[in-house]
């Protein structure tokens, strides 16, 4: 949706650019574009008519572009079960529409054929919706990681590591030197300039939820030394590739795989770790997975909620006029 540069607004927001943002552009202004500096300032907004004359005041800008991936680690220090919803649509909308039912947001760019324009708008629905947003990347390509972080994402996952040395070489990109070797390019989470750089490094290295997705029989093997790694905030299972890696695709409920997954929460939780998992909408499975000891899980995803919805609701309609 676009707004003709005539509309008059009157106005105040949470979070709309200084002038300069605005006057510097002859296009139209996005919707997208209001709402993703909404969440950052307060600021007083007034065009007129015939004009694009914006005043606005600064009133805070203290905090780092979103720390509702904060919210998240102070529910799962407190022993709570944190469930999420796995995004696989380009529109944001989902995102917005899911925000006031889920504990975080899981953005798969792995398995969809997702853009980072995409990923941004579902960025900024999340942090509008109060919901953090987790990014799993389709590789451990240094690119990627720059992309996702420079975004705006609260947290990234790594998929189908093989080696702690995989794993080591991901973490190290996802920190600032001193712990890490990110490169610095950051826009949003700078809050596009106004953070100061020194304020701004400290908090990224602190709030970035950096995370290794268990996928391999080679990862686990290695489990160990990844559990050694400075700047590594979680581990997430991947139950279907991990069967498959022991030769039992599918089979994620065979003693087998439940005891490869149970040792993994076991060993991350007693390495100070969080363990989380993906998986479909499913009761039974997520509380196997619960009693393996994991913690946060990707429990379903958007396609699956859309007909899950529809097929119970039908359901009882047909049921109920038969």
């Amino acid at each position: 949706m676009l707004l003709p540069v005539g509309l008059v607004l009157n106005t105040a927001i949470q979070g709309f650019p200084g002038p300069e943002s605005l006057t510097e552009s002859a296009g139209p202004v996005s919707l997208c574009q209001i709402v993703d500096f909404a969440s950052q300032w307060q600021t007083v907004i007034n065009v007129s008519w015939n004009s694009r004359h914006v005043t606005s005041k600064k009133v805070n800008s203290t905090a780092m572009i979103s720390t509702n991936i904060n919210r998240m680690r102070e529910k799962l220090r407190a022993g709570q079960t944190v469930l999420g919803a796995g995004i696989t649509h380009t529109d944001p909308t989902v995102t917005e529409a899911l925000a006031p039912s889920v504990d975080f947001f899981w953005f798969d760019m792995e398995h969809n054929p997702a853009t980072t324009e995409s990923m941004l708008g579902h960025l900024i629905a999340a942090r509008a919706g109060g919901a953090p947003s987790i990014v799993r990347i389709p590789s451990n390509d240094v690119g990627w990681v720059k992309r996702v972080l420079d975004s705006g994402a609260e947290g990234i996952i790594l998929p189908r590591a093989y080696s702690a040395q995989d794993a080591a070489k991901f973490v190290s990109a996802c920190r600032y030197p001193p712990m890490g070797t990110r490169g610095f390019g950051p826009r949003r989470p700078m809050q596009y300039g106004r953070l100061q750089q020194q304020e701004y490094l400290q908090q990224a290295n602190r709030d970035v939820f950096v995370t290794i997705q268990v996928e391999t029989i080679e990862l686990v093997q290695e489990l160990d030394e990844v559990l050694k790694i400075e700047g590594l905030d979680s581990l997430v299972l991947g139950p279907q590739d991990l069967s498959g890696s022991m030769g039992r695709l599918g089979e994620t409920t065979h003693p087998e795989v439940v005891d490869v997954m149970t040792t993994v929460a076991s060993k991350a939780r007693a390495a100070g770790k969080f363990i989380g998992s993906g998986l479909d909408a499913d009761p039974d499975f997520a509380k196997l997975l619960i009693d393996c000891g994991v913690q946060w899980l990707q429990a379903g995803n958007d396609f699956q909620f859309m007909i899950n919805g529809c097929e119970s609701a039908y359901s009882q309609i047909r049921e109920a006029v038969s």
